[in-house]
């Protein structure tokens, strides 16, 4: 099953390895699920992990993308019309489209009006391990 996954639950998920959403990301790169994703969210990940508030090392964010990319599918991504809050996250929905994902997991719901989302079903981490898509 292709995700996409917003920048949200990459950082809580490794903010707080106990969490649904270190279990998504576990479920993204132990093949379970297929993290989906182009150029433009991997910088976004690097840019937002890197902040001096988290505190993340160099070699943890690099660990952790170079799991994300070896588990994912890099999508060529066109330009969509989709009417967001915060225009920045189109491409989330961009990826989502191009790849055919099933979800977007966000920690942010309204960030992903249902009306803009083109199909993609939008769920928080907790949403989707109550749909039983983590694990069988």
């Amino acid at each position: 099953m292709k995700v996409v996954l917003d920048t949200n639950v990459l950082v809580s998920g490794m903010l707080s390895p106990e969490g649904l959403p270190a279990t998504v990301l576990d479920a993204t790169t132990d093949g379970h699920l297929v993290p989906c994703f182009d150029e433009r969210i991997l910088t976004e990940y690097r840019l937002v992990l890197s902040r001096e508030k988290f505190a993340f090392s160099g070699n943890q964010i690099e660990t952790m993308m170079a799991r994300i990319m070896s588990a994912g599918y890099l999508a060529s991504a066109e330009p969509l019309s989709a009417q967001l809050p915060d225009p920045k996250d189109r491409m989330f929905v961009e990826v989502a489209v191009a790849c055919g994902a099933d979800y977007i997991i966000t920690g942010n719901l309204k960030d992903y009006p249902e009306n803009a989302t083109l199909g993609v079903a939008v769920v928080t981490p907790r949403e989707f391990a109550n749909l039983g898509r983590l694990y069988p």
